[in-house]
């Protein structure tokens, strides 16, 4: 495997932890959202990702979908709510925001761990050249 397949694999692997980022964000800015009804009320979302592996050692990460939360949504009565249904009840979403920092720390982890390792193969190429000149 060279240089070439690691970078390409940490890339992934970035553009993987992008995309868990922004929907975390997203979840983050719809926490205390509220809504008429279920149907209308915003659901957590979390991405779903593969393992790719290619031919000749190419490795990688895919985003294969981001799905909503099955989690139940927070039904709290509240008549004087403009957002009420008929019965008083207003639907918020089912965000966990402890949670949802939690993985927003791994995934900016991840993240990172991949941004040293695009920086330790430049290093070993750095070096490689230095070898070549002596």
């Amino acid at each position: 495997m060279g240089f070439k397949d690691i970078s390409q694999i940490a890339g992934s692997a970035m553009a993987a932890q992008t995309v868990r980022l922004n929907t975390i964000a997203s979840n983050l800015a719809n926490a205390d959202v509220a809504a008429g009804s279920e149907t209308e009320a915003y659901r957590a979302r979390k991405p779903v990702f593969a393992a790719v592996m290619g031919n000749e050692g190419s490795a990688g990460v895919r985003v294969l979908d981001v799905v909503e939360s099955a989690e139940p949504l927070r039904r709290v009565h509240e008549p004087d709510n403009p957002k009420a249904d008929a019965d008083g009840m207003v639907y918020y979403t089912n965000v966990n925001e402890v949670s949802e920092m939690a993985d927003m720390m791994s995934a900016s982890r991840a993240f990172e761990t991949n941004v040293e390792v695009l920086g330790r193969i430049k290093s070993m190429q750095q070096s490689l050249l230095k070898l070549g000149e002596s």
